[in-house]
C-alpha cells in the first residue's frame, strides 16, 4: 500500500509524524527511537521565547513590563533550570539529530511576540532543521485587545519569522478564533507553509485543600481529536498548504479519520507516551490495512475523501451535525 505522504515540501513515506513533546525529544536516544519504530519525521519540542529571552539577560524586563499589563504573576514562569534544553543546546540536539537520523527534523519555537528571538528561527535552520513549526501559544486576557489585535499578534510573528528563513514554516494554531476559516487564509497570505489544528491549550485546576492553582498534565483521549477533524474537513477545501491534525490521535482509525478529513500527516504524542514508540508502527500499519482491505489503491486516494467538499452530507461539519446529535439520544 502507498503511504506516500507531502508535508510541508517533504516527501514522506507515510503521514504517522510525532509531535513536539519533551518526553518524545528530549535527547538523541528518545529521538532514534522514534526513527526505529517508523517514525516518517520527528518534530523536536518547542524552544520558548522565554528561554531565549532569558538567555541574553532581558527576560526581566520583559517579564515586568507584561506585569503591568496582565493577572499572570511572575511566578508562574519555571525557574531558568527547569527548562530541559538552553538556547545552544536545543541548537545542538538539532544538530545532532541532523548528524545520526535519516528522517527529517523539524524544529519547534514557542512565542507570542516579535522580537530579537525570531532570530533564533534561522539559527534553527543553520543547525540543519528541514522546517519549523510556530508554536503560538497566546492567551488573550487583556479587555482591551480585540479579536483582530489577536489575530495580527499571530501574523507579525509568522511574517517575522518568515522573514528569517527560507525553509517551510508550520503555524500551529489554537481552535478559540471567531471566524477560523478567514484566519486560516490569513495564515496562509502571510506566508505560512502549513497549519497544525491544534495547539492543546493546557488548562489550569484549583485545589481546593491547598487554595492555589494545580498544574497538572492530563493526555488527551480519542474524543478530543472530533474537533480538528471538523475544522480539517471545513478548511481543506480553502486552502493548498499542508495540514497537520494534531490532539487525539490514539489508533489507525482515529488517523483514517482525520485523512479522509483532508489531513497531510497526522501527531502522534498522548498515544506514544501511554504505549510507547511502537504505537507508531501500530497507526502505521493499521491505516496500511484498512486502505488494503476496503480497495484503495493509495493513500492519496482516500485523502480529502470526507472533507466537507467531498462527503455526501457537506451540511453535517455546520448546523446540520448539531441539530442531529441533540436528538441522537433520543433515538437510542
Amino acid at each position: 500500500m502507498d503511504l506516500t505522504t507531502k508535508y510541508l515540501g517533504l516527501t514522506l513515506p507515510h503521514p504517522v509524524v510525532p509531535s513536539a513533546s519533551q518526553p518524545l525529544s528530549k535527547d538523541l536516544a528518545s529521538l532514534k527511537r522514534l526513527e526505529d519504530n517508523g517514525a516518517a519525521a520527528v518534530i523536536l519540542h518547542s524552544l520558548f521565547e522565554e528561554q531565549i529571552r532569558l538567555e541574553a539577560d532581558s527576560l526581566e524586563h520583559f517579564l515586568e513590563q507584561g506585569s503591568q499589563s496582565f493577572a499572570e504573576a511572575l511566578t508562574y514562569f519555571p525557574a531558568p533550570e527547569s527548562y530541559m534544553h538552553g538556547p545552544e543546546e536545543y541548537l545542538e540536539l538539532v544538530r545532532q539529530a541532523k548528524e545520526v537520523l535519516s528522517i527529517p527534523v523539524i524544529g519547534s519555537l514557542n512565542g507570542i511576540s516579535t522580537g530579537g528571538w525570531t532570530e533564533y528561527a534561522r539559527k534553527i535552520e543553520q543547525a540543519g532543521a528541514d522546517a519549523i513549526e510556530l508554536n503560538i501559544y497566546y492567551v488573550a486576557t487583556n479587555p482591551k485587545l480585540s479579536s483582530a489585535d489577536v489575530e495580527q499578534v499571530y501574523v507579525d510573528v509568522l511574517r517575522e519569522v518568515k522573514s528569517r528563513v527560507k525553509i517551510p514554516v508550520s503555524v500551529k494554531m489554537g481552535p478559540y478564533v471567531t471566524a477560523l476559516v478567514h484566519f486560516a487564509k490569513r495564515l496562509e497570505a502571510a506566508g505560512a507553509d502549513g497549519l497544525s489544528l491544534f495547539n492543546r491549550f493546557y488548562q489550569p485546576d484549583i485545589d481546593i485543600e491547598a487554595l492555589e492553582v494545580a498544574h497538572e498534565l492530563h493526555l488527551s483521549t480519542s474524543a478530543e481529536m472530533l474537533l480538528p477533524l471538523r475544522w480539517m474537513a471545513i478548511l481543506r477545501p480553502h486552502l493548498t498548504i499542508s495540514l497537520g491534525a494534531t490532539t487525539g490521535v490514539h489508533t489507525p482509525a482515529d488517523a483514517l479519520k482525520l485523512l479522509m478529513a483532508g489531513a497531510d500527516v497526522v501527531h502522534l504524542c498522548a498515544a506514544i507516551l501511554k504505549n510507547g514508540a511502537p504505537r507508531i508502527k501500530e497507526v502505521r500499519d493499521g491505516i496500511a490495512a484498512w486502505l488494503t482491505s476496503h480497495e484503495y489503491d493509495s493513500l492519496n486516494q482516500a485523502r480529502g475523501s470526507m472533507s466537507q467538499a467531498s462527503c455526501p452530507e457537506p451540511g453535517a461539519f455546520e448546523r446540520a451535525n448539531y441539530m442531529k446529535v441533540v436528538h441522537s439520544y433520543r433515538r437510542r
